[in-house]
């Protein structure tokens, strides 16, 4: 790969991510049009960190919140657990800790909820996503699913749940359209943040939950893929393109972070509704051309 293919890829990459018009769907009809060979799995795993990391930098002090209150939790279960069989031995019961005492503790807990039924429909649909990506009409009429929810998101009333309001069942609904966005042609972002906003999330909580419940989605897929990266084919030249087209999938990552938190709150998804539109029908007109 070429360092200005490297440089493509990022910026794909990152613009894809993060913006509602599905990474995924991008490039299955890509593929599927340009006869492009897929991007070696090294890179592929190289770019999802560029864009991860874009995330931490973006929400760095919620993320260490979490992380810490996170270990808090922990800490407070393996207490209760002590509790429990000293309270099995003694008459006097001594009372359990509050796990869920504050706003970042329930939000670590509605993320792990969030998480769950993401990780199942990912795990079990894998193969089901992998031959919809070869077939050109799917991410074309996915692309149109994603158009219509962000044509709803924009006239969706303003909701005012924070992590304090929020149900573990909305969280649960909305790890359920994170895993179904894993078909091509389903923007991640476009759907979760949708789902938030139909839940009651306040427009600038849903954003900020639909990219940090994305961490541990796109870390699970990492370490899925990792195990078959083969290190011993990547070149001294090889290493140095793929080391650029991160820092520029990072880079154009963290852009469309902040551009959605604009797009979210001034309720301007209307323009990616007629892109994903248009992108969609030019997809299935051309899966019945080429058929």
């Amino acid at each position: 790969m070429s360092l200005l293919q490297a440089i493509f890829m990022g910026l794909i990459q990152g613009l894809t991510e993060f913006l509602p018009v599905s990474s995924s769907g991008h490039l299955a009809i890509f593929q599927q049009l340009f006869k492009m060979e897929e991007a070696d799995m090294f890179f592929d795993v190289l770019l999802h960190l560029g864009t991860l990391v874009a995330v931490f930098i973006v929400y760095y002090k919620d993320i260490w919140k979490m992380i810490c209150e996170g270990c808090s939790i922990i800490r407070d279960v393996c207490i209760n657990i002590s509790i429990f069989f000293k309270n099995l031995s003694h008459e006097e019961k001594k009372p359990y800790l509050r796990v869920v005492n504050n706003s970042y503790r329930k939000f670590v807990m509605l993320v792990i909820v969030s998480t769950i039924p993401t990780g199942v429909i990912g795990y079990v649909a894998r193969d089901l996503v992998s031959m919809a990506s070869q077939i050109l009409i799917v991410p074309g009429i996915c692309l149109i699913i994603t158009s219509i929810l962000l044509f709803i998101a924009d006239r969706v009333p303003d909701g005012g749940k924070t992590p304090k309001n929020v149900t573990y069942t909305n969280a649960f609904v909305v790890g359920i359209t994170q895993g179904i966005a894993t078909l091509p042609g389903i923007s991640r972002s476009g759907t979760t943040i949708t789902a938030c906003l139909l839940s009651g999330y306040s427009r600038k909580f849903a954003v900020k939950y639909s990219f940090i419940m994305s961490i541990p989605a796109i870390l699970g897929a990492l370490v899925l893929e990792i195990k078959d990266v083969d290190f011993s084919a990547v070149t001294g030249s090889m290493a140095v393109n793929y080391l650029v087209g991160t820092i520029v999938a990072g880079i154009v990552g963290y852009i469309c972070i902040k551009t959605m938190l604009v797009v979210v709150r001034k309720k301007k998804f209307t323009v990616f509704s007629i892109y994903c539109l248009i992108l969609g029908a030019f997809s299935i007109g051309a899966y019945f051309y080429l058929a």
